[in-house]
């Protein structure tokens, strides 16, 4: 009888993140929908976001923030084992944007593929990493979550054009790694959800046709008001887990990273849980919804500046269409 093997530590090794230069405030949308910059701050917490250009994909952005994240992890890119790019927003249906990505960093030795877990998916990749990590599949992992957002937005429905923007975030993550250890990570979903979040054309369901593209049904659509209470009842229900799992208060907690969704759902969720305001990062004043990347630019700013916290908890909270959810707890 064989002897199972003791599951390795995991942690994070690295972190990056890249933006597109062009911004799209809500002065510029003004221009485009019935909006106003008053009306959509209030709302949404969001002041502007970027778009990627032309000639720019998913995978253009990706490469960039995993270059940084490998530069700042010091690893080559020969040792990453496995790339992971969760995104809704491929640079085409076939091949996976993370094998476009593998070759133009040159990291040879690992395996490649994308994972569509929508504004979930970075911590969703997280976990799928951790993983294989842990039962010594492999050692290092590359994860990134990247999006072209603007690509499947209609800018004349202002529900949803004005959530969104482009960007990716990326973690270098590796067994014994000496920081951001994963404690706990978790998956969900409820597909009976779907409906709230889609995009109708596209797919084998629906092909790409003229009377598609009339119908404008290539473009996202969002029940703005199901998504809403869908999202502050999973945030609260994640992170009420996770104290209660791991036995611990918001005291306890140095950093909350959520999904950057909208600042009144977060403000709602954390007033029913008492965390305290300056326990939470956000960037959405700056970026908007970049749905599979939001978490990864998130971590990778707060860790930047700081706001991580030596020896406290560091909750990882994501939730997006599909319905999917999902979150990590780590100890810095």
């Amino acid at each position: 009888m064989t002897t199972p093997r003791a599951l390795r530590p995991v942690g994070i090794l690295g972190t990056g993140h890249y933006v597109p230069e062009k911004v799209l405030s809500n002065f510029d949308l003004e221009k485009l929908v019935d909006t106003s910059d008053e009306w959509i701050f209030a709302r949404t917490g969001m002041r502007e976001r970027r778009i990627a250009a032309p000639e720019e994909a998913t995978s253009d952005l990706c490469i960039q923030a995993g270059r940084r994240a490998l530069e700042n992890a010091g690893v080559d890119p020969e040792e990453i084992g496995l790339i992971i790019v969760a995104t809704v927003t491929p640079d085409h249906l076939v091949p996976a944007t993370a094998c476009i990505v593998q070759n133009e960093l040159g990291c040879t030795n690992a395996g490649a593929f994308d994972l569509e877990a929508a504004c979930s998916g970075f911590v969703t990749n997280l976990s799928v990493a951790q993983g294989m990590i842990a039962n010594g599949t492999i050692d290092k992992a590359l994860i990134i979550g990247g999006e072209c957002m603007s690509r499947i937005l209609d800018y004349e429905d202002r529900a949803s054009c004005i959530l969104f923007g482009d960007g990716a975030g990326a973690a270098v993550i590796g067994a014994d790694a000496p920081r951001g250890r994963v404690i706990e990570s978790f998956l969900g979903a409820d597909g009976s959800g779907g409906h709230t979040m889609r995009v109708h054309a596209g797919g084998s369901r629906r092909p790409v046709d003229q009377d598609a593209l009339a119908e404008r049904m290539n473009y996202l659509r969002i029940k703005g008001n199901e998504v809403f209470k869908f999202a502050v009842s999973t945030f609260r229900t994640l992170m009420e887990k996770q104290m209660r799992d791991h036995d611990f208060g918001p005291d306890d907690l140095g950093l909350v990273v959520p999904h950057q969704v909208n600042y009144r759902i977060i403000e709602s969720a954390l007033k029913k849980l008492e965390v305290p305001e300056e326990k939470i990062f956000i960037n959405l004043e700056k970026y908007g919804n970049t749905s599979g990347a939001s978490v990864g630019i998130a971590l990778d700013e707060a860790i930047r500046e700081g706001r991580v916290v030596e020896g406290k908890f560091l909750s990882l909270i994501a939730f997006g269409a599909g319905l999917t959810w999902s979150s990590a707890l780590l100890r810095w």
